[in-house]
């Protein structure tokens, strides 16, 4: 295994923390990328660097500013000289009535989850493709594909155009040698701060008539109803195993998506028929060789 430059967005909690903990303790370099380093994620930069036996690094990088990603990726750069992997995870969640949610926060949600990755990817594509090698994973959700409970549309909305942005990349990517893993998450109800620190609809007289109506308490029945199809030991830490090991598969070898998925929602099933689909296009349309990616190197 070589020591590769990773760049982990979203590395403050969840599944960014614990990909960042895994590949570090694998031997990679990892950029824990976060918002407020200094300020109100001190703490966890402090305790991700203080990992014993791994060289994780806390770096500065908000997915909604570009300035911000530009800065992150220079200084990368500069102390790497490259980057190898760039792991998509920051992401936010909101929950409540599609309705009582402006067109704003609709938009909010979009650029956290779907313009924050391409921020970073423009970031970042111009050094891979020079190389002619690197490897972007994506963490996407099973909603995409699979069953969903109502109330998270702006979430499940921005997560299957992020999903649908990552297999289009892969596709453009390809004939570049830079490789492409999505990594499809069932729902955990621990583990991840998802449901804790998630959005409310700012239109508070339009949920309140939603509360008044045929759907008062539904958001707390949801909420029940998720818990229960979530197993008592759900433990998000096989996510970043997987991305770790997905990271030191050798070149051609990566799988183009993943799943785990304790609940079983049937997205390994829809994603399938989804991903052969798109497939079969492609062979139809003489464009075959899309799919894999292709060894090259700079001349």
């Amino acid at each position: 295994m070589s020591n590769k430059i990773i760049l982990v967005t979203g590395s403050s909690s969840g599944f960014g923390r614990l990909t960042a903990e895994a590949l570090g303790r694998a031997g990679h370099t990892v950029y824990a990328s976060m918002r407020d380093v200094a300020g109100r994620n001190a703490s966890n930069a402090a305790e991700l660097s203080a990992i014993g036996g791994s060289d994780i690094r806390p770096v500065e990088l908000d997915v909604q500013s570009e300035p911000s990603v530009n800065a992150a990726v220079e200084k990368i750069i500069a102390e790497g000289g490259r980057i190898d992997v760039v792991v998509h995870n920051a992401g936010h969640m909101m929950f409540g009535p599609a309705e009582a949610f402006t067109p704003e926060q609709f938009a909010q949600q979009y650029d956290v989850n779907v313009l924050g990755t391409q921020r970073v990817n423009r970031a970042v594509l111009p050094h891979m493709r020079g190389r002619r090698e690197g490897l972007l994973v994506w963490v996407s959700s099973s909603s995409s594909a699979g069953g969903t409970p109502p109330y998270l549309s702006p979430y499940f909305a921005a997560k299957a155009a992020m999903d649908s942005l990552a297999v289009l990349y892969a596709r453009e990517l390809s004939r570049w040698g830079i490789e492409t893993t999505i990594v499809v998450p069932g729902a955990f109800t621990k583990g991840t701060n998802h449901f804790a620190h998630s959005g409310r609809p700012a239109d508070e007289a339009r949920l309140a008539e939603y509360e008044a109506g045929p759907y008062a308490g539904f958001g707390e029945q949801v909420q029940k109803a998720f818990a229960e199809i979530v197993p008592d030991d759900a433990d998000p830490a096989p996510v970043a195993e997987m991305i770790a090991e997905v990271v030191d598969t050798p070149f051609g070898e990566r799988p183009f998506r993943i799943h785990y998925d304790p609940t079983e929602d049937g997205a390994n099933v829809g994603f399938a028929v989804l991903d052969r689909l798109r497939a079969e296009m492609l062979h139809r349309v003489g464009l075959g060789d899309l799919l894999k990616p292709r060894m090259v190197r700079p001349d």
